[in-house]
């Protein structure tokens, strides 16, 4: 039921707004950034809004004549607005016909369509009605995203609507969260050595040792175990949001990683140990520039493997696990970095080993991801619809495709988005695996799995 309007005028832009009285949401997670709302600004709105409202309707007309800087303060004011009032989490933004615009004006349209599953919001400017406005967007507080043609132009846009992968405030850190998280992975690493590594207590030799007894053949143990966790893996994650309704967001991750890891654990483990069985196929490591370039490509494969760097406390259910959906950084070079970067990782190190246990690992570990492709894309277009659809279309599987074909556009400061503490921790990382190759392969010759 509609229980106020609210017209405003800032300068000679006019601003009508409807508010609408709704259930209560499913709440969100905070914005990534959040400016400051002008003192003025929230005095325009705050007198007709109150905090159980869940829908805002909005239609904004502007004359030519109207400054380009005007316009986009009273945008910024709307952005703030909207960010101030999280109670406020959808938002319907669409034309208001009964208030035509007068002659010679344009009408610009600000377009938010909801969708619940999204964390942020983006904002979208269209210059006339020709443009399709069917677009789902979420507020970016950067406003770098967007960027605005001549006047009466066509508007040259480059909104995201995913969400800004590796973002990471230090400000806004908990430290009990964080303190949380270690004690969390404590134990769990702990767990894991008591009920599966350790030979005294665990089941891990059990279940090697009944894989293997299927062959004789590395090769084919080496694909059955990789068979076992794709199955168990790709299977719990097409299941998630049946079983996230069933148990909740926390207990399913707890569920999903504690049948995960084992089954990766005894993957990698047997993988190590048995590298150099099988049959040699080729022998390159001799040759100069070969270990520079495996070197190189696992560096690079790494910062492709492994988004889970971005929300860590989402990992160890610290925080409430979400399906993202990530449009920045490296998912404008490809829409599903962590395939690339395994496909990246097994042809360097198939390179490097160069015989039959290797090809068999990473024809399965490629295969799996391969997999993982439709998969992810299929859940995606069912939990966020619309926006993961405007999100294929400007993103490829193929890494560079869209920006060749000009499908996505490169921001100027692209750079930025890869100067960040995630981006470094993944750097640490990945020069600490290598430095640990060998006490990694000392730990796993121990367990003779």
């Amino acid at each position: 039921m509609e229980i106020s309007s609210v017209i405003c005028l800032c300068d000679r832009s006019l601003c009508c707004c409807s508010l609408h009285s709704l259930p209560s949401p499913p709440p969100v997670a905070a914005d990534h950034h959040r400016p400051k709302l002008p003192s003025k600004a929230s005095l325009l709105l705050q007198a007709y809004v109150q905090k159980h409202l869940s829908s805002l309707s909005l239609s904004l007309t502007h004359t030519h004549t109207l400054h380009r800087q005007k316009t986009s303060l009273f945008l910024c004011f709307l952005h703030c607005f909207l960010l101030q009032w999280r109670s406020l989490p959808w938002y319907q933004v669409h034309p208001l016909y009964s208030l035509p615009p007068a002659a010679g004006s344009a009408v610009r349209f600000l377009w938010l369509r909801p969708d619940r599953h999204l964390v942020n919001l983006q904002w979208l400017r269209a210059h006339d009605v020709r443009r399709p406005l069917s677009l789902s967007t979420r507020v970016h507080a950067g406003g770098g995203s967007i960027r605005e043609g001549d006047e009466g132009g066509d508007v040259v846009e480059a909104v995201t609507v995913g969400e800004d992968s590796a973002a990471f405030e230090l400000g806004k850190q908990s430290v009990v969260s964080w303190v949380l998280f270690t004690g969390i992975l404590g134990a769990v690493l702990l767990a894991l050595n008591v009920v599966w590594i350790d030979p005294s207590t665990g089941f891990g030799s059990s279940f090697i040792n009944a894989v293997s007894g299927t062959s004789e053949s590395p090769e084919v143990t080496i694909l059955l175990l990789t068979f076992i966790f794709a199955a168990v893996h790709s299977g719990m994650a097409s299941l998630r949001d049946a079983g996230e309704k069933l148990i909740g967001e926390r207990a399913y991750r707890v569920l999903f990683a504690g049948i995960s890891l084992p089954l990766a654990v005894s993957t990698i483990v047997y993988f190590i140990n048995h590298r150099y069985d099988g049959t040699q196929l080729w022998q390159v490591q001799d040759v100069p520039g070969v270990h520079q370039l495996v070197w190189a490509s696992s560096f690079i494969s790494f910062f492709l493997l492994y988004p889970s760097t971005f929300n860590l406390l989402e990992v160890a259910a610290v925080d409430k696990p979400k399906m993202h959906l990530w449009e920045t950084g490296m998912a404008r070079i490809t829409r599903h970095p962590q395939m690339v970067g395994q496909v990246i990782w097994c042809l360097a190190h198939t390179l490097w080993i160069g015989n039959s246990v290797a090809v068999a690992a990473s024809a399965g570990l490629i295969a799996h991801h391969l997999f993982g492709v439709w998969n992810g894309d299929r859940r995606l277009a069912i939990r966020y619809g619309e926006a993961f659809n405007t999100l294929k279309e400007r993103t490829s599987i193929v890494p560079f495709a869209a920006i060749v074909d000009g499908r996505q556009k490169l921001p100027k400061d692209y750079y930025k988005e890869f100067i960040r503490l995630p981006y470094l921790t993944i750097t640490a990382l990945t020069l600490g695996a290598y430095f640990a190759h060998p006490l990694m392969q000392a730990s796993s010759f121990n367990l003779h799995w």
